[in-house]
């Protein structure tokens, strides 16, 4: 079954991509992934002259539009709020003194007597929603539910889930295969991870990771923050539909663990910028010109290595 993610109406016929009443893109319901076109070996692209002084790094791109932060006015509302409880402690003495620390008081009891309210755990199929962990600074995690992506054939690539791990991999050398999620995994304004690793420790020019800022619909407009162990090296890149674009290009890294170790790919959405960090230390920033206002998360596999997915996490 799709859905619409503007109007929500539903579709059985799963050939239809576009509302019939609003004409937005279809995306699938209940936690299945939207699946991709096998894409050929990206064709080479010269830079555009909106490159930033740090070499391999895309600071603006052609024909996209520029996010700024309008700076915030002065106020001078706290020198009358300064004069007026001057003047209120000299008519009335040290009691109104006296009521402003009761009153901090009270504040400090609330807080510190644990009765403050604690965000309560919830399960919806292919959804976690808890308290955050450790790593996530504040708010709530979503958990995709990666044992709902196995699909039971595809043309473009081959997916299984065994031992706590979801494994995918493109299916010839040369090709990369792109999995991403439904609409309420958004990653704006977010701090998005997983945990991966190249299961066989096989030889990939393309690399694996992690999708965000994604369309629904698969490389029509996303970000990937991909590694390759073997290599110990990592780049990031942008999609378009039939076009991989480096945003960063290949940057050796001794943050990456090789072999077939764990690594852990987060990435930190921050108003416009997007730290990406590799097993807990920042290892690149971006400026997000051309990611997808809403987009999702999503996994990334190329070269046909098989690569072990793992807690793809996104807290807000």
């Amino acid at each position: 079954m799709k859905i619409c993610p503007s109007c929500r109406r539903t579709y059985t016929d799963e050939g239809l991509n576009f509302c019939l009443e609003d004409g937005s893109v279809l995306t699938f319901a209940g936690g299945v992934p939207a699946e991709t076109m096998i894409m050929g070996d990206p064709r080479p692209t010269q830079p555009s002259p909106g490159f930033g002084s740090q070499p391999g790094v895309q600071s603006t791109f052609d024909n996209q539009p520029q996010y700024s932060v309008q700076p915030k006015k002065s106020s001078k509302t706290w020198i009358w709020v300064v004069g007026i409880f001057a003047i209120l402690i000299l008519l009335c003495g040290g009691g109104f003194v006296g009521f402003l620390a009761y009153v901090g008081s009270q504040v400090n009891t609330n807080t510190a007597d644990g009765r403050t309210p604690t965000p309560r755990s919830t399960n919806t199929p292919g959804k976690t929603t808890s308290p955050s962990p450790g790593p996530f600074e504040t708010g709530t995690v979503q958990t995709v539910d990666l044992s709902e992506w196995v699909k039971e054939s595809s043309p473009y690539g081959t997916t299984e889930y065994t031992g706590g791990e979801f494994i995918m991999g493109a299916k010839q050398k040369g090709f990369y295969y792109v999995l991403v999620a439904p609409a309420e995994y958004s990653t704006d304004a977010a701090t998005t991870r997983v945990t991966a690793r190249n299961i066989s420790d096989a030889a990939t020019s393309m690399g694996f990771g992690l999708i965000f800022h994604s369309d629904p619909t698969p490389l029509t407009k996303d970000y990937a923050f991909l590694i390759d162990s073997k290599k110990k090296r990592y780049r990031v890149v942008r999609h378009e539909p039939e076009k991989e674009t480096p945003v960063v290009a290949w940057t050796n890294s001794s943050l990456i663990k090789d072999g077939t170790g764990e690594n852990i790919l987060e990435i930190r959405d921050k108003s416009g910028t997007v730290e990406l960090y590799i097993n807990g230390q920042m290892a690149t920033s971006i400026k997000n010109t051309a990611g997808y206002k809403g987009g999702v998360a999503g996994l990334y596999s190329g070269d046909g290595v098989k690569i072990g997915f793992k807690k793809l996490e996104i807290s807000k």
